[in-house]
């Protein structure tokens, strides 16, 4: 068997292993390593496996001006080469010890990660480790990974949903970083050097802006030195630029034409910060208007009563510099005013009248129950669910209070933020062939 064939075998046996154990309650502890590096850990041994997610705060929101796409290029070199090997070598390495790693930038950090069996811990954490402080940044690498990206971009140069996404961005956030492009251009890229590369390694991987989360076949007592053996040699602390608060820009329509069979509609509100009093209002308000996708008003009103769209919903987005709350659906070209007509019916409705007690007694049911399933049904789940309520300081004890955080929210609480949110005059994208 080839190693690429290995490789594949190993990431199937992970997918189908890599489950938390039946009817086990997740136990978040925190390990804290000797030199402080703090993470949030979930042993499970019903598997011999072990997967680590950590984030770094910065991201893309980072990259300098002119220098569009550094993060995202950063994080297709991490397994490319580091310390003493070479892009071949490092993966063969990994190959031989069947442990997948993976890097990826988001507007607000780096996040990383790695899965591995139990029993080769110890040298996928030397490879895990040498990738985090270690990066090659080869040349040849680099270009390699850079034209991939490029024809990347190329190709979504025709994509008109994507080149109406960029005009709508730069329309919502003005000149903040979030208007950016965070896969960059092909001018950009082409003048990022490997100086560039070690800079931003340098200024964004740091232990004071880190956060782990463990789950798997791992004991507190051997997370901790493992904790030092990968972060232990970075910078005390990361060197980032400040970046301010959003301001979006409500009230105004972006239209983007082409020929299309169906119109796609975008309309974005202000939303609620994830440490906000009003954010579980907010959540439940969402879920009853467009987030329980099959039982939400916006599903039932666009898709079951009339059916002129597949899927029709609204989601909160929080990041670190803004927090909305969106709403779309794609539909035929045709029907795209009568479609968007609706929404903003449904919208003022809500705005106005807010949720019924039975449809408030039938999220909180939905919210609570579904928890589990959405967020702790795998190891990798965990794992991210452990990173998450750590980057928003949730605590550990959140799982067990969020039931009745999610039950003490008032029917009055809900109407109060639906009027809130949904009487501002929202940012609308609208991309499909031209309206008369």
């Amino acid at each position: 068997m080839t190693a690429p064939m290995i490789k594949r075998f190993v990431a199937a046996l992970l997918l189908i292993l890599f489950t938390v154990a039946p009817g086990q309650a997740v136990e978040i502890k925190e390990v804290v390593s000797p030199k402080g590096i703090r993470a949030w850990l979930v042993q499970d041994d019903f598997v011999p496996l072990i997967s680590l997610r950590f984030s770094f705060k910065g991201g893309s929101a980072q990259d300098p001006k002119g220098k569009d796409g550094l993060a995202n290029l950063m994080t297709g070199l991490f397994d490319e080469g580091a310390g003493d090997f070479n892009s071949d070598s490092f993966q063969e390495q990994l190959d031989d010890v069947g442990a997948e790693m993976s890097f990826n930038a988001d507007d607000d950090r780096i996040n990383g990660s790695m899965r591995m069996l139990a029993d080769k811990r110890d040298a996928a954490v030397d490879l895990l480790a040498l990738a985090v402080t270690q990066p090659r940044f080869d040349q040849a690498p680099t270009d390699r990974i850079r034209q991939q990206i490029v024809a990347g971009i190329k190709a979504s140069e025709r994509d008109p949903n994507t080149i109406a996404g960029r005009k709508f961005a730069e329309a919502l956030y003005g000149d903040h970083p979030y208007a950016r492009r965070s896969d960059g251009t092909e001018q950009s890229l082409g003048t990022i050097t490997r100086d560039d590369l070690v800079s931003f390694h340098k200024r964004n991987f740091a232990r004071d802006n880190l956060i782990v989360g463990v789950v798997g076949s791992i004991s507190p007592e051997d997370l901790a030195p493992l904790l030092d053996k990968v972060f232990g040699d970075l910078p005390e602390k990361a060197q980032l630029e400040p970046v301010s608060d959003a301001k979006l820009g409500f009230g105004q329509t972006t239209r983007f034409d082409y020929v299309l069979p169906q119109t796609s509609i975008s309309m974005v509100y202000p939303g609620v910060r994830r440490q906000d009093p009003d954010f579980f209002p907010a959540y439940i308000m969402n879920h009853i208007l467009g987030g329980g996708t099959f039982s939400s008003r916006i599903y039932n009103e666009v898709r079951e009563k009339r059916g002129l769209a597949y899927s029709a919903g609204s989601n909160l987005i929080n990041r670190d510099h803004m927090a909305a709350l969106m709403v779309s659906t794609a539909t035929r070209a045709d029907r795209a005013n009568e479609t968007l007509q609706i929404l903003k019916t449904e919208i003022a409705r809500m705005a106005k009248e807010g949720p019924t007690a039975e449809e408030l007694a039938e999220a909180k049911k939905y919210l609570v129950g579904s928890y589990a399933v959405n967020n702790l049904d795998s190891s990798s789940a965990v794992a991210s669910t452990l990173l998450g309520l750590q980057d928003e300081n949730l605590g550990r004890d959140y799982i067990d209070k969020r039931a009745d955080l999610i039950n003490a929210v008032t029917l009055e609480q809900v109407k109060a933020v639906a009027g809130k949110l949904l009487e501002t005059d929202p940012a609308v994208l609208i991309v499909g062939p031209p309206q008369s």
